[in-house]
């Protein structure tokens, strides 16, 4: 049996013409499935568009774990308070504030071994996954279950001018 720390990962992009639920759907279910495999994780408490209303109690209590890690001294006072705040996936509260922020975020990422298995930038325009096969059939599995195209993802890198134009669409939603 080949273990999931050798076994080959499939990298994924969300493509660019997705309603905006659909794209906070897919960020949301690439993270759920992704979760045990996840070892550490780094979300940034900005945005290029105002926090949706719901997002916000996720967006204090993203800037509380900052002033947490601060006062634990595992983060250095001169790092700028939003950005680069680890997430202990683990741990429900934490996992759910990196949930409710990584569509919206300029910029989250998670590692497994030293290699980078989820990322998304650009206020979540830009959504990039290396998956197991396993975990590949559990997503395109739960965002079936959503309503939500198995083609939302593909195998090919999206062009940098569509995602500038998904991102002013996404903006402007």
């Amino acid at each position: 049996m080949i273990s999931e720390a050798v076994e080959p990962r499939r990298e994924l992009f969300l493509r660019g013409d997705l309603e905006a639920a659909d794209v906070v759907s897919a960020h949301r279910e690439a993270l759920r499935v992704l979760r045990d495999s996840i070892e550490t994780a780094h979300v940034d408490a900005y945005s290029d568009i105002a926090w949706p209303q719901d997002v916000i109690p996720a967006y204090e209590r993203a800037l509380s774990m900052a002033k947490s890690q601060l006062t634990e001294g595992v983060r250095s006072a001169e790092a700028d308070p939003g950005m680069a705040i680890d997430v202990a996936v683990h741990d429900d509260a934490q996992f759910d504030v990196l949930l409710a922020l990584a569509p919206f975020t300029i910029h989250a990422e998670a590692w497994r071994h030293g290699q980078e298995i989820f990322s998304t930038a650009d206020t979540g325009t830009a959504l990039w996954i290396a998956v197991t096969a396993q975990q590949e059939v559990q997503l395109m599995s739960r965002l079936g279950a959503l309503g939500i195209p198995q083609t939302a993802f593909t195998a090919q890198r999206p062009e940098r001018r569509r995602l500038f134009a998904r991102w002013s669409r996404h903006r402007s939603a």
